[in-house]
Formats: C-alpha cells, structure tokens, sequence
C-alpha cells in the first residue's frame, strides 16, 4: 500500500509540481512559488503507530494530541515555506489501517485545490494513467492585483517536524464534532424559514440556516454580552433567528469578486494580512470559537459541526437542550 501511495505521488506531482517547490519573492517582494528540479520536493514521511486503531480516531471527541502525531509540520508557519516543503505527507501504519497526513502550505492552494489534488492521488493510485482534471496554475486570469508583504519569520527556535511545537493555550480549549442529522437540519431550516422576509429576501439556505443555529448557541455558551464582537458582527443575542440568518446571508453576497477587487487595490486585504497570525493548516488552526462545517460522514445530508470552546463553554453547550437537538 505505501510503495503504491509513493509511487501515485510521483505521478500526480507531475501536473501538481508548484507543490515540490518552495516560496520566494519576486524583484517586487511579490510572494510566489518557485520550482525547479533540484529542489528537495515534498517530504514523505513512514512512521509505525501500531497501538493505534482507526476507530479511535472516529469518534466524535478525539485526542488531538494523537492526530497531532499523525500529521507532520504541526506547528510550522505559512511563511516557513520559503525554506520548507509546501507539501508533506505522512504515511503512518496504524494497528487496522493507515493513516495519511498531510501538512499543505495555505498559501498555495485552498480547501477545493487541496481536495482536487488527493482526488487526483486517488484516481493515480487506483490505476489511472494520468489526472483527469488538470489543474488550473496561472492565477493571474483569475485576478491580476499583486499585493506586496513584508513579513518577518517568527522569533525563537523553529519548532521540529511532528507536533513538538509548543503551543500555549491559556485558557485550555476542547474540540468535539456534533453530528447534525438530516431531520434535525430540516427543522431548523424550516423554522427560520418560517416566515416570509418583509424585505421580499430569498429564502435562507441550509448553511445560512445552521449557521445561525450554531452562532446564536455557541455565543450563549461562550457567555458573550450584547457589546462584544464575534464574525466581525455586534452579537444581540436575544435577537431573533430570523435577523441573525438575514446577517449571514447579507454578508455572503456582499463577499463577491467585486468587493473583494476593490478591498485590495484600497489596501485593507494587505492591512489584514499584516493583522493576522500566519498560521498553518489542520491543528495549527484551533482557537476560541473555531467552527467548522463537514458533510456528515453518514453521507445524505448528514451535517458534522467540528466546534473548538473554551472547557466551560463547551460544557455548558453540550447541556444546551435546544442546540443539541437530535445531535449524537
């Protein structure tokens, strides 16, 4: 299984090669991905976890520590791909399985390019003789602005490859995935739905519906008050679900390539970019309020919430009748 995993990889990394190079600069400071073939590549790891089994790491509540053991580069930087592989994997033999993690640099590629590339694996190593899909390299058809950082590497010793980062979380937070059930997804969808916009709005969709659902509980459970901030919204918690959907709905449309052009010829995507912690992907990611939206792994329209609180918010969610609903 690992020498056709090996072997799949070398095969895919010829469509996908920026992901064998590193980051650099350009004579503008323009970041960009450079390759050429005496680079290092991406780094393969084999590792053995046979006390391991892969039920264990299925359940709704996993050790995190654990899958950090699984998955190299916890704890590296984006920014670190200058003298880093953008992309590594590694190959660790469980006790009933194999566990594949994979460290992929954000800067180079999204969530959607992320899943093109291992569908793509797939498809090698099932015995296809090249990437059906190719995929699409030449950013600049898709938007031309170039936005110069000017970023420093973080201070202090380079934490090592497989999670010995240390990461100070003060105060402690937990992580659970709550798995949403089809019905219990309908039925918040039709009691937001339950009444007719005034403003003659489209109806809220099933993202927009759960989300709510989920902001409005976890902002109870976090014990926000009406002048805090969270989504870069004023929260009003005893405010209706209704106006909270129409939020997340205004906010949705109003993010489109329009906006977003004009957000960075003004400079604020440069501004925010500064502003933000360069974070890597998987658990370098956690923090107070974290959530996340999964297709059920039941499949249908099964819906899995992954949701990261501090102890005591997540204590008092998970004692949330009317959040829980039919949640395992």
């Amino acid at each position: 299984m690992v020498k056709k995993l090996k072997d799949g990889l070398s095969v895919v990394l010829e469509d996908f090669y920026q992901l064998a190079g590193k980051l650099g600069k350009d004579e503008e400071g323009v970041f960009r991905v450079e390759y050429d073939d005496d680079m290092a590549g991406v780094e393969v790891i084999e590792a053995v976890a046979d006390e391991i089994e892969v039920a264990s790491l299925t359940v709704p509540e996993s050790n995190n520590s654990t899958f950090k053991q699984l998955v190299p580069y916890t704890g590296i930087f984006n920014l670190e791909g200058m003298h880093r592989p953008l992309l590594a994997i590694q190959l660790t033999q469980l006790k009933d399985g194999l566990a594949i993690g994979c460290a992929f640099n954000h800067a180079t590629l999204d969530g959607t390019s992320t899943w093109h590339f291992m569908s793509s694996w797939a498809e090698i190593c099932r015995g296809a003789p090249s990437t059906s899909t190719l995929p699409f390299l030449e950013r600049t058809k898709a938007r031309k602005t170039r936005v110069k950082l000017n970023l420093t590497l973080p201070s202090g010793p380079p934490p090592t490859s497989n999670g010995d980062a240390e990461t100070k979380l003060d105060p402690p937070l937990r992580e659970r995935i709550f798995r949403f059930s089809e019905s219990s997804v309908q039925k918040i969808k039709s009691t937001i739905n339950g009444k007719p916009q005034s403003d003659g709005s489209k109806p809220f969709s099933t993202f927009q519906a759960l989300s709510v659902h989920i902001w409005r509980h976890v902002s109870h459970a976090r014990n926000l008050k009406p002048e805090d901030y969270t989504v870069s919204l004023r929260v009003i918690v005893e405010t209706s679900t209704t106006i909270w959907a129409s939020l997340i709905q205004k906010a949705i449309e109003g993010h489109n390539a329009k906006e977003i052009d004009e957000r960075n010829k003004s400079g604020k995507m440069h501004q925010r970019s500064m502003n933000s912690k360069m974070q890597g992907s998987g658990s370098n990611n956690k923090f107070d309020g974290m959530i996340y939206l999964h297709p059920g792994k039941n499949g249908g329209s099964n819906i899995d919430v992954e949701l990261t609180l501090e102890v005591e918010a997540m204590g008092r969610l998970e004692q949330d009748k009317e959040f829980l609903m039919e949640v395992n």
